[in-house]
């Protein structure tokens, strides 16, 4: 597929009345730059795709005249293979996400995703500024909320790995507070099948964060000598896991149980 990229911001510059300096100015790069990318001398650096993009009001697909459906389509495939890997080789998931973007640059989904490949201490600075760059060039859209969420979220956790809490704790103020869920909801407001499944599955999400946050009290207990309050809180969270396991069956064949008895370990 040939990307005509020049034509299309030269063509969006010249509708709106700006000139290279002016569209130059507002990217942070120089006019020589945008006048190399209309004449197809040279492209845009991936992470300057959705600022283009943001600042003519399109999206990235539009950006590059892409079949929004079929792009779509072709996104999301990239992304399933790229998961199908990545917790055994997170470096050949790496690579089809990043060849992913050589066809769609820019792509908020991909992007997203590739933050999953990097998740290695040595790497914190590269995903900071990678969610620097979804943070900014995605506020706004209410579609990529999740998006500008999740990145915010991920740029929280490697500050505060890097000992940054200040900056961690700045992140984590932007996220907004959620009183609700989706799968909540559907509990709530659907019914039959619909509904027990939501139920069921917010049940053990609900119940994995209620277990994380009862050993992050535990833990504050301990490291603040009070072992009478540690065990407190202890006897609560194994209480619950027991509760659970009664239902053995249904426990053991729910997705999220893996993910609770992960949780539950050195309670």
């Amino acid at each position: 597929m040939e990307i005509k990229l020049g034509k299309k911001i030269r063509r969006l510059r010249k509708e709106r009345n700006i000139s290279q300096e002016v569209l130059a100015d507002a990217l942070g790069i120089s006019f020589q730059a945008v006048s190399k990318w209309e004449n197809e001398s040279a492209m845009p650096d991936v992470t300057l795709i959705p600022a283009i993009a943001s600042y003519f009001g399109v999206s990235t697909d539009e950006l590059f005249d892409y079949n929004v459906f079929e792009a779509e389509q072709k996104i999301m495939k990239i992304v399933g293979e790229a998961a199908a890997c990545r917790d055994e080789e997170p470096e050949k998931a790496e690579k089809i996400l990043r060849e992913g973007l050589k066809q769609f640059p820019g792509n908020g989904i991909l992007l997203n995703n590739l933050l999953y490949t990097m998740r290695s201490p040595e790497r914190n600075e590269e995903v900071i500024a990678l969610c620097r760059t979804l943070i900014d060039n995605y506020e706004g859209f209410a579609e990529d909320e999740e998006i500008r969420c999740d990145a915010l979220r991920i740029m929280a956790e490697a500050y505060a790995a890097m000992g940054q809490q200040c900056a961690a704790e700045d992140c984590l103020n932007k996220l907004p507070e959620i009183y609700f869920t989706k799968l909540g909801k559907k509990a709530e407001l659907l019914s039959g099948e619909k509904s027990l499944e939501a139920a069921k599955s917010q049940l053990w999400l609900s119940s994995n964060e209620t277990l994380k946050m009862l050993k992050l009290i535990s833990r504050y207990w301990t490291e603040n000598g009070k072992p009478a309050e540690t065990e407190k809180y202890s006897r609560i969270a194994k209480e619950i896991v027991e509760v659970f396991k009664k239902e053995e069956e249904d426990f053991e064949s729910n997705d999220y149980y893996d993910l609770m008895r992960e949780t539950s370990k050195d309670i």
